[in-house]
C-alpha cells in the first residue's frame, strides 16, 4: 500500500480551511511546526510514564497537526527553502522523541523486547526519511517524487504506530489477575506486533527508494552498469 501524491494532495486541500483558521489567529507556517513539535514532545513523555492510551492518542494528533503548517504556507504564497528544513528536521525530532519515549517506557515496564523492537522501527524508519532526503539531493526524484515510493511512507507508520499502542491499551497491559507474572499482556504484544511491522515496513520501504534511485541512475546514464567484480572497493555512504 502506498499513498499517491495527489492523495495526499487531496488530503491537504481538505486540512486547508484548519490551517487558514490557525493563520487567521496570526500563527505562522513555523509557528505551527513548533506547535506541532511540542504536541508530538508530550505524547512521548506520556509513553515514557506507560500512558499508552492517551500517549498514543496525543502523538496522532502530533502528527495529524504536523500537515497543517506546509498546507499553510502554500496557501498564504510564504513556502520556503528554510520552512521545508524546519519541517523536516522538526519531524525526524518528534519522531525520535516518540520512540525514545517508547524506549523508556517499555524498559520501566520490565518488556525486555520492547526497547530492542523499538529501537529497529525507529533505525528503519530514520532510514526511510534519509534515503529520500540523500536521493532527492544527489538530484533524483525531483519534488516530492520519492514520498509515494515505498509501502511505508511517514503517514503509514504512523497510523500503525498510534492505532497499536491505543489497541494494547484497549486490550490490555498489565498482567491477567492470577496469571504468571513473566507472561507477556496482550496489549503489550500488539504493541510489540506494530513496532515489528514497523521496522519489516520501514526497511522494505528502504530497499525500495534504493531500487527507485538506482533505476533512475541507470536510465540518466543510458546504460547497464557492468556488474561488480570481488576486486572493487568499498563504496562510500
Amino acid at each position: 500500500m502506498t499513498i499517491s501524491n495527489e492523495t495526499r494532495g487531496r488530503v491537504k486541500k481538505i486540512g486547508e480551511p484548519i490551517a487558514l483558521f490557525f493563520g487567521r489567529l496570526g500563527l505562522t507556517p513555523d509557528g505551527l511546526t513548533l506547535i506541532g513539535f511540542a504536541i508530538t514532545t508530550v505524547g512521548a513523555v506520556l509513553l515514557g510514564l506507560q500512558l499508552w492510551l492517551l500517549g498514543g492518542l496525543v502523538v496522532f494528533v502530533g502528527g495529524v497537526f504536523d500537515m497543517f503548517d506546509g498546507t499553510l504556507a502554500r496557501a498564504t504564497g510564504r513556502v520556503s527553502k528554510l520552512g521545508a528544513f524546519m519541517d523536516s528536521v522538526f519531524d525526524r525530532w518528534g519522531e525520535a522523541l516518540v520512540y525514545v519515549g517508547l524506549v523508556a517506557g517499555l524498559a520501566s515496564a520490565g518488556w525486555a523486547w520492547g526497547p530492542l523492537l523499538a529501537a529497529a522501527a525507529m533505525a528503519s524508519a530514520f532510514l526511510v526519511s534519509y534515503a529520500r532526503a540523500k536521493s532527492e539531493g544527489l538530484g533524483f526524484s525531483a519534488g516530492t517524487g520519492m514520498a509515494a515510493v515505498g509501502v511505508m511512507p511517514r503517514e503509514i507508520r504512523l497510523v500503525i504506530l498510534c492505532g497499536g499502542l491505543v489497541l494494547g491499551a484497549l486490550v490490555g497491559t498489565d498482567p491477567a489477575p492470577g496469571a504468571d507474572p513473566a507472561a507477556i499482556p496482550m496489549g503489550i504484544l500488539v504493541v510489540y506486533a506494530a513496532l515489528a511491522i514497523l521496522a519489516v515496513g520501514a526497511t522494505i520501504t528502504v530497499v525500495q527508494r534504493v531500487l527507485h534511485t538506482r533505476a533512475q541512475a541507470k536510465a540518466a546514464a543510458g546504460a547497464t552498469p557492468p556488474a561488480p567484480t570481488t576486486e572493487a572497493g568499498d563504496r562510500a555512504s
